[in-house]
């Protein structure tokens, strides 16, 4: 029998200007949104008890950036996660030059809450999320698998050439990881991870069907940005990066017919009912005047997803503005 009452209309986008979007759904049935702000200066959280009122919930500013030093600039892709029992933001932050060499200096940062509201309560700065090197390092994210608790990011290499790849570690408290064991699971090596910049960013988990999946997103945050995906069997040795599979061509990506471009920097969350939902941004045009990551509009948007007989996530295109079902 058709679940009548799951059927409901959303309209895409579903907040304008709000890139690098996170939508996290607690076990107090709400729903946690955070994103990139085009300011780039401060981190907001809004929550709601449904997706479709995330674009009404008020925002609550729960950080903003310093006037000068490390944390005085673009404010990149927060994430807001729940672990040990306190509230965690992860996110990137760079400092204010007078020059673009400051744009690819970000380091990774965390913020601490232990109310149980997280728009509610003190979030409290922990530090920088310390890695390898002191590099370019952005994009964490954060998942637990066999009773450990993993952090996924980006980074570059100083070695490497290019400009991040992804990394993994484990972590000794929700905002240290295991330096010595942190280990590389992709970079970019295809064509379309090198378009404008060489670059694998943005990672999302997803454990299903006996595999743990993370996408990410690749090349330059204009219409080349694109998803890839690798996955490693949940019985695997999530250090080992001979574990992870990649695959060889976009799995999520510009759709002109659509009017969809460059869709990437992903989470994933799930409607009422449990089934499964891509949150991503993306512009609804092509041509973009000056640097893309200044022009504001890679709104956030949702759909629905599936799996295919592989037990690989299926997630099709990018559905074009207005209503859509979810």
């Amino acid at each position: 029998m058709t679940n009548i009452s799951a059927a409901r209309e959303i309209s895409n986008p579903l907040i304008e200007q709000r890139a690098d979007p996170w939508i996290y759904r607690h076990t107090d049935g709400f729903y946690y949104f955070t994103a990139s702000v085009p300011e780039y200066d401060r981190i907001e959280v809004r929550r709601s008890e449904t997706l479709a009122g995330l674009p009404q919930a008020e925002p609550v500013v729960a950080w903003r950036k310093y006037e000068t030093g490390m944390m005085s600039a673009n404010i990149w892709a927060p994430e807001i996660h729940f672990a040990d029992g306190k509230w965690y933001i992860y996110f990137a932050a760079a400092r204010t030059v007078e020059t673009n060499d400051g744009l690819f200096d970000h380091r990774m940062f965390v913020l601490e809450n232990a109310s149980a509201n997280p728009l509610e309560g003190e979030w409290v700065e922990k530090g920088q999320l310390r890695t390898k090197w002191e590099s370019f390092a952005l994009d964490a994210t954060s998942f637990e698998h066999n009773g450990v608790r993993y952090l996924v990011w980006a980074q570059k290499d100083p070695e490497i050439k290019g400009n991040s790849n992804l990394y993994i570690a484990p972590m000794t408290s929700p905002w240290e990881i295991d330096i010595d064991r942190q280990a590389m699971i992709t970079t970019p090596e295809y064509d379309w991870e090198r378009i404008g910049f060489l670059v694998n960013e943005g990672a999302a988990v997803l454990k299903r069907n006996g595999k743990i999946f993370i996408t990410y997103s690749a090349s330059a945050t204009d219409y080349n940005y694109c998803m890839g995906i690798i996955w490693a069997a949940e019985t695997s040795d999530l250090l080992d990066p001979t574990s992870w599979i990649k695959s060889e061509t976009p799995v999520f990506g510009t759709d002109e017919a659509n009017g969809q471009y460059g869709p990437g920097h992903n989470s994933f969350t799930v409607t009422e009912d449990g089934r499964d939902v891509i949150v991503y941004h993306a512009r609804n045009y092509k041509e973009i005047t000056g640097d893309p990551l200044y022009d504001p509009n890679r709104h956030t948007r949702v759909q629905l997803f599936g799996w295919n007989e592989s037990g690989m996530p299926d997630f099709g295109r990018p559905v074009p503005d207005g209503k859509t079902s979810l």
